[in-house]
């Protein structure tokens, strides 16, 4: 019995957690069903972990740029992260739920991927992890405790596991024109919203990535580039707002300047681990999917998008974090949650972004704009309304990563989570 539990926590621990080495299991365990040569099995698997590992680096680059400067504005609103209240407490006193829900939640995910129409088999790594951790969250807060806590969890986890990727696979499709994988990803109550208005709004003869540009102007078509200067110019703005961005004795252009160049790189970085992976894994992917789950297609990361709409990923970020950061200082001012509400500026990138490239596909330049901008308000509501909710288990991690699927389904799980302790 020691020796299973030792198995177990090896592979919650170490495996689902460790996304690179998930992937290249995959992509071999894939190759092999398909009776591939040891060569091609060796370097299929390699390189899908190599991507994975390169993709990770990217956005760890953007996130570090995009993290300063939500660091500096908590510091200027005197937001501070409380004991009791942040993913490193809650874990300490739940982690062991968690992880029970995370994998009794992929056992049931996979049997609703054999035995039902939905066909998706969830390979975001990180998200593994953070969905149950937001379900049980959500089950504390309503009162649950126990083996109810952790059945309840994993059941609603396993039904974002298979349900979240599904609903939007059409949106996806048609941002991409590529039918051969989903996004696993908090992105998706956000990209549904932004897709259905760009739908009614937008003009799908004018892409972003037709955008015309003097020729003189011709280096904004690299995303990199455009990404980079977006962000200088962020950093400058808000370092004369929130001067903590700047660190003692440093120059603030200087400062943007490199906050520029690492997210322009990261960007670089971020899309070809994306092209190496998708090279890879698809077609790894097809051959477990033949033999264990017909018909499943893989549901990744949000970043796998953006080598496909690049200016929409930038175009959504600013409308997104404009529109939001007017929506925080209404919220803020009015006390509309009894939260104080800090910019969004990860979901604003990186959620938001996503849901661009669907409002994109659905309606051209304006969709991405107009469908982002609604959906900030989607953000603003449930990052403000899971904030308040959390307020005995994960009040402030929400506040910095939520606004998103991650604060809906934190919210779904504390309202059955009452309704079952009412009973």
């Amino acid at each position: 019995m020691d020796i299973l539990k030792g198995i177990m926590d090896f592979i919650l621990n170490n495996v689902l957690q460790d996304p690179p080495v998930l992937l290249g299991l995959i992509a071999m365990i894939g190759l092999i069903v398909q009776k591939k040569p040891i060569a091609e099995i060796i370097k299929g698997s390699v390189s899908a972990a190599f991507g994975m590992v390169i993709l990770t680096e990217g956005v760890n680059m953007l996130t570090g740029v995009v993290s300063a400067i939500n660091t500096s504005v908590q510091v200027k609103m005197g937001v501070g992260v409380a004991k009791g209240l942040s993913d490193v407490t809650f874990t300490a006193d739940y982690g062991g739920a968690v992880g029970m829900a995370m994998f009794l939640a992929l056992v049931i995910h996979l049997l609703i991927a054999r035995f039902t129409p939905i066909k998706t088999i969830f390979l975001t790594g990180h998200m593994l992890w953070w969905v149950p951790f937001v379900i049980v969250a959500g089950g504390v807060e309503g009162g649950l405790r126990g083996p109810v806590l952790i059945v309840i969890s994993a059941i609603l986890s396993a039904l974002y596991f298979s349900i979240a990727p599904w609903v939007m696979r059409k949106y996806v499709w048609a941002a991409t024109g590529d039918d051969s994988f989903l996004i696993g990803h908090p992105t998706t109550i956000l990209s549904l919203i932004s897709g259905f208005v760009a739908k009614r709004v937008g003009n799908k003869a004018h892409s972003t990535e037709d955008i015309k540009v003097p020729q003189g102007l011709s280096f904004f078509r690299e995303i990199s580039i455009s990404g980079g200067m977006v962000m200088f110019l962020v950093d400058i703005i808000v370092g004369f707002i929130a001067p903590a961005l700047v660190p003692k004795g440093g120059n603030l252009f200087m400062v943007a300047l490199n906050a520029g160049l690492t997210f322009g790189g990261g960007l670089l970085i971020l899309l070809y681990g994306v092209r190496l992976l998708v090279n890879q894994i698809i077609p790894a992917f097809q051959g477990i999917s033949e033999k264990l789950v017909p018909g499943a297609k893989p549901a990744f990361d949000v970043p796998i998008l953006f080598n496909y709409k690049p200016n929409a990923v930038i175009i959504g970020f600013i409308s997104a974090f404009v529109t939001s950061t007017i929506l925080v200082l209404i919220a803020n001012t009015t006390n509309i949650f009894g939260v104080l509400i800090v910019p969004m500026v990860i979901t604003s990138f990186f959620e938001c972004g996503g849901a661009a490239i669907v409002g994109e596909g659905q309606g051209g330049i304006r969709g991405a704009v107009i469908g982002t901008a609604v959906a900030s308000f989607a953000m603003i509501a449930l990052v403000g309304i899971s904030s308040a909710m959390m307020g005995d288990t994960i009040k402030n991690w929400m506040l910095i990563f939520g606004g998103n699927d991650l604060s809906l389904w934190a919210i779904i799980s504390k309202f059955i989570a009452s309704l079952i302790g009412g009973f």
